[in-house]
């Protein structure tokens, strides 16, 4: 890809596939004019409302089986395809294709863009091509198209049809008519079946450093771009079409390298004007998944547009931009290099196996037209079907710089075996001294670099599996008394109490005797007993005290009078300040009783009976009038 001069390693098997549809581009720019022969652009859409019996069965046609191959259909166009499993020879065409057009044409005149002589030697370089497209203006990006967009919309995928093993993933596709390949029909050598005979065809030499069938694939493209320029030129002169032929014939290899196994031109009149585009297919290995090329597609094409869309075939992303091609001096009319702006749209459709990716490219100059090249390039990608062996590809692993080998240590090689008297212009050696049996070469590790050490747990490790006890099939490895020290505890002690530890003492259980006197934790509390009345409203009798027999119960705690009836002297407590002094010569109450230990601040309890606003019987004594003003319980 071209962006900014350079693209990430994922992105970069779709550069070269670009640089050829930049280089197309850069021809129909330079070499279309007035006189060159165009269909009308209806073309392109005629045979759309027609149904063929093969237009949703593109594997039932009888195409060649072993292609890339591109074979015209009547009644629905030219279909393509292209495996993975049969890239080809890789042999070189374009010295024996050039060779036999000049043949066929005559070396009379000058070829377009070369000096004179130098006829037999015709190469891309002497065009300077092949191009490389540049990001244009982002303001002169041409819009998504309704069509490219209505391929976003849900729809339902085709499964991909089976094949037998070995075939690997196959891709199809059906390319409209009016387009010219420059692509031969049954692809380069290697790629397809052919009949190979002996001897020169077609004009082509068949030495002895050109294999059969590569002068047969030679001969082949030879016939294919002479009958493509007698098409695209035929109201102009004979140089005029071995110009174009020689051109396309020194890109033959260009195109073959790039992945691309269809390229093609189209000449059209539309309302009385010329319109021209160009189509690249291809294929190339990738490694990411289709979102994965989405996200770098919109990360690195600032100026681009990308969409991630549904096709019957599958999921694909969509790139809409424009770029700047170069229009060689050698090719244009005038001698002068200039630039060309081209509206581009692209596609890319991850193939089944998981690890090739089809790249659909179509470029015009006239954006005016843009509207009728998007609907054209949308009902291409519908027409893409998907045949695949069910064998996953193997993975792309990235390369990276060769491991250094390991020195080994040198070892003396053992006594060579004894050899005849040297001659006389033979220099005799001196006699070796006596070697040790040889030894195995050792290797030395190189040295590692400076790095933190990381444990890698094993595959099985489950860190939240419960800690298992050790059987004997499972020792325990004890350390040895040189291992290092237990680190110390870390955190805060905490004092856990006892089991039998009441804080709050509420029902009143005698505690378990300790061994020894501790000191009491925490703040006394006094428990009131249960016939405590705070309030003593109702003067009722005080319940009877506890039974002395109970030698841990304290005797029961006198009864008291909040309202000022028993004085000071005679009430161990008053938690309410409510005491008064009693008249002289009046009795206590209730004797006084010799009370335990007290521990903490007293709390008085009332009874679970205690009603504070029951009516006071009338056979109850009055009680006697207070020495003092009545005060309030709560002080």
């Amino acid at each position: 890809m071209t962006q900014d001069g350079q693209f990430s390693t994922e992105a970069g098997p779709f550069t070269a596939a670009e640089r050829v549809s930049a280089t197309l581009a850069s021809l129909t720019d330079a070499l279309f004019d007035a006189r060159t022969s165009r269909q009308p652009a209806a073309a392109l859409t005629a045979l759309r409302d027609a149904t063929h019996p093969a237009a949703d069965a593109l594997f039932n046609l009888p195409l060649a089986p072993n292609g890339p191959v591109h074979t015209a259909v009547d009644r629905l166009g030219t279909v393509v395809t292209a495996g993975t499993t049969r890239p080809g020879t890789g042999a070189a065409l374009t010295p024996s294709a050039t060779g036999a057009l000049l043949a066929r044409y005559g070396a009379a005149g000058t070829v377009r863009g070369t000096a004179a002589g130098s006829a037999g030697e015709i190469t891309a370089g002497l065009f300077e091509l092949p191009v490389n497209g540049e990001p244009a203006d982002p303001k002169l990006r041409p819009a998504f198209a309704a069509p490219l967009a209505a391929l976003a919309a849900g729809r339902q995928t085709r499964q991909p049809v089976e094949l037998p093993t070995g075939a690997g993933a196959e891709v199809r596709l059906v390319v409209p008519p009016g387009f010219h390949a420059l692509t031969a029909p049954d692809g380069p050598p290697g790629v397809s079946a052919r009949t190979v005979r002996t001897g020169p065809v077609d004009g082509v030499p068949a030495g002895p450093g050109v294999a059969p069938a590569t002068g047969a694939a030679a001969a082949a493209l030879t016939a294919h771009l002479a009958e493509t320029a007698e098409e695209l030129f035929s109201g102009t002169g004979t140089a005029e079409r071995r110009d174009f032929a020689l051109i396309a014939a020194a890109l033959a290899d260009t195109v073959t390298s790039s992945g691309a196994f269809y390229a093609g031109l189209g000449a059209f009149h539309l309302d009385g004007r010329p319109s021209d585009a160009t189509l690249v297919v291809s294929l190339a290995r990738h490694p990411l998944p289709i979102t994965g090329l989405a996200t770098e597609l919109a990360t690195v094409r600032r100026h681009a547009e990308v969409w991630t869309v549904l096709l019957p075939a599958g999921p694909a992303a969509v790139l809409v931009e424009a770029r700047s091609v170069p229009v060689p001096g050698p090719l244009a009319a005038d001698g002068g290099r200039r630039w060309a702006v081209t509206s581009v749209v692209e596609a890319f459709v991850p193939l089944p196996d998981g690890a090739s990716v089809l790249c659909v490219q179509l470029t015009t100059a006239q954006p005016q037209d843009w509207e009728l090249y998007t609907d054209v390039f949308a009902e291409l990608l519908k027409s893409v079907q998907f045949g695949w062996d069910g064998v996953p590809a193997t993975p792309l692993v990235p390369a990276g710089p060769a491991p250094a080998p390991a020195p080994t240590v040198a070892v003396p090689a053992p006594p060579a075996a004894p050899t005849p008297a040297p001659t006389e212009a033979a220099v005799p050696a001196p006699a070796a001294p006596p070697v040790p049996p040889p030894t195995v070469p050792v290797p030395v590790p190189a040295p590692q670099e400076d790095a933190t050490p990381v444990r890698i747990p094993p595959a099985d490790f489950n860190p939240f599996a419960p800690v298992a006890d050790p059987t004997p099939a499972q020792p325990i490895l004890v350390p040895d008394e040189a291992a290092v020290p237990p680190a110390p505890p870390k955190g805060t002690p905490v004092a856990v109490p006892p089991p039998d530890f009441d804080p709050f003492g509420i029902l009143g259980t005698p505690a378990a005797e300790p061994a020894a006197p501790e000191p009491l934790k925490g703040t006394p509390v006094m428990v009131p007993p249960p016939d405590f009345d705070p309030f003593g409203i109702m003067g009722t009798p005080a319940a009877e005290p506890l039974p002395a027999a109970a030698p841990q119960q304290p005797a029961a705690a006198p009864a008291t009078d909040p309202f000022g009836t028993v004085t000071a002297a005679d009430r161990p407590s008053d938690p309410f300040g409510t005491t008064v002094p009693a008249p002289p010569g009046a009795p206590p109450t209730v004797p006084a009783s010799a009370p335990g230990p007290a521990k903490g601040t007293p709390v008085m309890v009332p009874p679970p009976d205690f009603n504070p606003f029951a009516p006071q019987p009338d056979d109850a004594p009055a009680p006697p009038p207070p020495a003092a003003p009545e005060q309030s319980p709560f002080g």
